[in-house]
């Protein structure tokens, strides 16, 4: 008498992220990514919010916790502020002017359309850590790397102003040279930028660190699994 057991079928478990928003993200990035280089040169993908594009792009299609919660613990403080200040702007009223450029006329329309994904970028991060989960290494793995763009961008990347003969060339990157049109004087500037690195880390990275683990379940690994 033979025994005759079967197994049930197994079934790949659906990813957390849907293939349209892969589709559609990944568009956004292909037709970002040129217009960028073309206007700005390669030298503008070392700001922080332009990096987190990159890490989200990963975060959509490869599922890692960790690619999303390190440009997450990264540009969300900021870039809460770039909103306020853009929904500030576009009601009439001056708060920081950082996001002014989005209002100047001779900037192509197009151009700034695709700027304002500082607008929605930092929203679909929370939610990619709300399906992957919040990877607690994020916190030391991003402040490294923030702290090597901003030695690069300090080291090897144009003080401003911009030369009068390139005006679209990208100086200040990261504001290593302070935050106004030409370079800090309120300290010697090695002494800025290293306190600009405490800044980020201590006032900046950590803080966000702390909210998103408070929030969201902790996950980690290389890939992370949907269940």
């Amino acid at each position: 008498m033979s025994d005759h057991s079967t197994e049930a079928p197994t079934t790949k478990p659906a990813g957390r992220i849907p293939v349209w928003l892969k589709l559609v993200y990944t568009a956004f990035v292909l037709i970002l990514v040129p217009h960028y280089w073309n206007s700005y040169g390669p030298t503008n993908f070392l700001y922080f919010c332009d990096m987190a594009v990159f890490f989200a792009l990963g975060a959509i299609w490869l599922e890692w916790p960790i690619l999303a919660s390190m440009p997450a613990v990264g540009i969300l403080l900021p870039q809460a502020l770039w909103m306020i200040d853009f929904l500030a702007e576009l009601a009439g009223f001056r708060m920081t002017g950082m996001t002014g450029y989005m209002f100047d006329q001779s900037i192509p329309p197009f151009t700034r359309g695709l700027s304002l994904f500082h607008f929605w970028l930092p929203i679909l991060l929370v939610w990619l850590v709300w399906r992957l989960g919040y990877d607690r290494r994020a916190l030391p793995v991003w402040t490294v790397l923030a702290w090597a763009l901003v030695l690069v961008c300090y080291l090897w990347m144009p003080a401003p102003p911009a030369p009068p003969d390139d005006p679209n060339r990208v100086v200040n990157i990261n504001y290593v040279y302070g935050f106004s049109d030409t370079p800090q004087q309120w300290m010697p500037q090695k002494f800025y930028v290293a306190a600009e690195m405490a800044v980020l880390a201590l006032g900046i990275f950590l803080p966000t660190h702390y909210l998103l683990a408070w929030l969201f379940p902790t996950r980690s690994g290389f890939p992370a699994r949907p269940t």
